[in-house]
């Protein structure tokens, strides 16, 4: 096990050694690799602040029932407890709203009292306004639709409107943003693999007397592969908390932003960096690309100098 951490050691060692000699070109490999992960690392960030806001909205969605306008009242009535049974486990407001009180409602709010008075008879029929509650999610959305179903079969219903259009909308939204993030994140993680293996491919060919003295020496290929295995994983890591940092950076003028739009709805809302947790893991993620690119680079590039 000593052996193991002192060999180790040593490609470490011999790989910052690498990266102290040509601190400007490890630098400037080290932005672009940054510029590459800001924007995967950017849409992850704003996807983790936008999901518990989606699980808070309390949007309800609502059912409105009609019935056919020869039903008479006590039989519209009458249709209550069947609703309650189709209801039945869900948290459910049931409100009968007769025609008298929807033609007032509509003269209220749409102040066409006089043209609705030409009509004579009231042509709005007695209906039922059902809201629904803990209803955010698509499969949520897929239950109020066969609710609906339900309710549509039974006698003297004549339609029934469905206000669950959000709930698929946001998921349907969200699930767009998550595909595009993905498609994003694989597109620069090559980018990063290919700028890594061009460095470490330039590496290999100014050590290329080196390495050959090293073999004539007895050296292995493990022992010779290890330092660019780490400066390639180096330079994943430094990219990706320059990506991170950036991120950070520019969350303050994106809040300054967001706030003034916030507050016209009332409304708190900021754009908050990732839990420790996941930053180590992106961090993670893009020291494994450095290491990826260094290793596809010197299994390919040594083994033309065996």
């Amino acid at each position: 096990m000593n052996v193991w951490f002192r060999q180790h050691r040593f490609a470490l060692g011999a790989a910052l050694s690498h990266v102290r000699k040509a601190p400007g070109s490890f630098l400037f490999n080290v932005l672009v690799i940054a510029v590459a992960l800001a924007l995967p690392f950017a849409g992850v960030t704003l996807l983790d602040n936008v999901r518990p806001l989606s699980q808070e909205l309390s949007v309800d969605p609502e059912l409105s029932l009609f019935v056919k306008a020869d039903t008479p009242r006590d039989q519209a009535q009458a249709l209550a407890p069947q609703l309650r049974q189709i209801l039945r486990g869900t948290h459910a407001k049931i409100t009968f709203v007769p025609r008298e009180q929807a033609l007032s409602s509509l003269k209220e709010k749409s102040g066409l009292t006089d043209v609705i008075d030409t009509l004579g008879d009231n042509p709005l029929p007695d209906s039922y306004v059902m809201k629904l509650e803990g209803f955010t999610s698509r499969a949520d959305a897929a239950r109020v639709d066969g609710l609906a179903e339900q309710m549509r079969a039974l006698p003297g219903v004549d339609a029934v409107q469905v206000d669950s259009a959000w709930v698929k909308r946001l998921a349907a939204l969200l699930g767009v943003l998550r595909l595009a993030l993905l498609l994003l994140a694989v597109t620069l993680g090559v980018v990063v693999i290919a700028v890594v293996f061009n460095t470490i491919r330039l590496q290999v060919l100014t050590q290329r007397e080196e390495i050959a003295v090293s073999k004539l020496l007895g050296a292995t290929d493990n022992f010779i592969h290890r330092p660019f295995y780490y400066t390639g994983a180096l330079l994943g890591l430094c990219a990706g908390g320059v990506a991170l940092g950036a991120v950070a950076l520019a969350l303050r003028p994106l809040n300054t932003a967001i706030a003034e739009f916030a507050r016209l709805y009332a409304s708190d809302f900021q754009l908050n960096p990732l839990p420790p947790l996941d930053m180590a893991a992106l961090l993670a993620i893009s020291a494994g690309l450095g290491l990826v690119g260094a290793m596809l680079s010197v299994q390919r590039h040594l083994a033309r100098l065996n």
